[in-house]
């Protein structure tokens, strides 16, 4: 047997959380968002909606860069970049970390700070002077690079992951990888992306923008809203944070990744119960054992019925399954990761987000959604699941650590 399959692998704990979202900047407003079923969707601002026959968005507002990111200048920025800098500052502060030793910063995407380079463009082409809050030029700054800089971390490993809505649990996926293996000593993992219109219209000319609100496993669902935001999380060895005395809270258990590249668009319902069943066999946790599955829930026809369709093949009878993204709507690399904190914070908070605009659950999902209010619940593992574009797959287990 090699050193590398025989060594200890660390247990790895989640102790700081950092979020910009639609319903609350910092993890308290967000908490305290998921736990009123609070709605983020408004009129989206951020780009010309001339032309669309709607055009309801999951905005983040009141964000204040200047706030977070003050090792580098903001206007070298894009939107993305801004959202990330901010939640991994957030993160480190919560953990009540300063000097994290050896670090990795694993950021997913899936326009990776594109949202700058478009906004820029749509001035230039109109003669238009360009906004003091724009960058100057397209930025050439990755959202891993402008973390890792801002929190001037000199002994780290960055790297910048593509898997479009899946993105942020495959970024987690890499930093359990890292601590558990003793790589790293800190993970700072998650995901971001800003609205943009390229993003909103590929969504919208497939027919899958709700013209209101997102309403998943509703029977009259109608799709996704787009969003925005950042998520990350600071993961680090167990013992290390029960030492230091650090707030836990969560274990990641495990995970799966999987990609059937079926169909550019449409998921596989068998190659989702696979996928949730190597994170299952990954953290040695049976179907039964799991007490909430955070669904990838987007509201779409099609997502909506396979996924469930998947849950009830992995788990018989599902236990609750919620969509964060009812709140939130759809954004993108940063969706998985926004929706790994609420799985975190449910466990040590004790509750169960709603599936909120909710009326009558399609009878093809057949679960139960926790609809339109928060539950109170004893939460010991829960499930993450993400599904992208590409029949990319990822699916993340969390625990209560013991």
């Amino acid at each position: 047997m090699s050193e590398a399959t025989s060594r200890t692998l660390n247990r790895v704990a989640v102790t700081g959380l950092g979020v910009v979202s639609s319903i609350g900047t910092g993890v308290a407003e967000y908490a305290a968002g998921l736990r009123a079923g609070r709605s983020g969707a408004r009129p989206i601002s951020v780009f010309d909606t001339e032309g669309f026959a709607h055009s309801t968005g999951c905005e983040v507002v009141g964000f204040e860069p200047g706030r977070w990111i003050t090792a580098q200048p903001v206007e070298n920025l894009g939107r993305a970049a801004q959202f990330s800098v901010a939640a991994a500052r957030m993160a480190m502060t919560d953990a009540g970390l300063d000097d994290p030793g050896r670090a990795m910063v694993c950021v997913g995407t899936t326009d990776g700070g594109g949202d700058a380079g478009e906004r820029i463009a749509e001035h230039v082409v109109r003669d238009e002077e360009i906004p003091a809050e724009l960058p100057r030029r397209v930025p050439a700054v990755t959202l891993p690079v402008a973390v890792a800089r801002e929190l001037q971390l000199s002994d780290v490993d960055i790297s910048t992951v593509a898997t479009a809505c899946a993105a942020g649990n495959y970024a987690i996926g890499n930093g359990y990888d890292a601590i558990a293996a003793g790589d790293v000593d800190v993970a700072l993992c998650g995901g971001a992306d800003a609205m943009c219109r390229m993003t909103f219209t590929g969504f919208y000319r497939l027919g899958a923008v709700d013209p209101e609100r997102c309403r998943p496993f509703d029977v009259d669902r109608q799709g996704i809203l787009t969003g925005e935001g950042a998520g990350v999380l600071v993961l680090e060895p167990l013992d290390r944070a029960v030492a230091r005395g650090a707030r836990i809270y969560a274990e990641v258990l495990g995970y799966g990744l999987n990609c059937d590249a079926g169909h550019p668009v449409a998921p596989d319902q068998d190659s989702v119960a696979a996928c949730m069943r190597l994170a299952l066999d990954d953290a040695g946790v049976t179907p039964d054992q799991v007490d909430l599955i955070s669904a990838h829930g987007t509201g779409t026809k099609a997502n909506d019925a396979t996924e469930c369709g998947a849950i009830h093949d992995v788990f018989g009878t599902p236990p609750r399954t919620v969509s964060v993204k009812s709140m939130l709507g759809h954004t993108m690399g940063a969706a998985s990761a926004l929706s790994a904190i609420a799985c975190a914070l449910a466990i040590r908070e004790g509750f169960i987000p709603p599936t909120i605009n909710h009326v009558e659950t399609d009878p093809v999902c057949g679960i139960d959604c926790v609809p339109n209010a928060a539950v109170e619940a004893d939460l010991r593992v829960v499930q993450n699941n993400a599904l992208a574009f590409g029949g990319n797959n990822s699916v993340v287990l969390f625990g209560r650590p013991t």
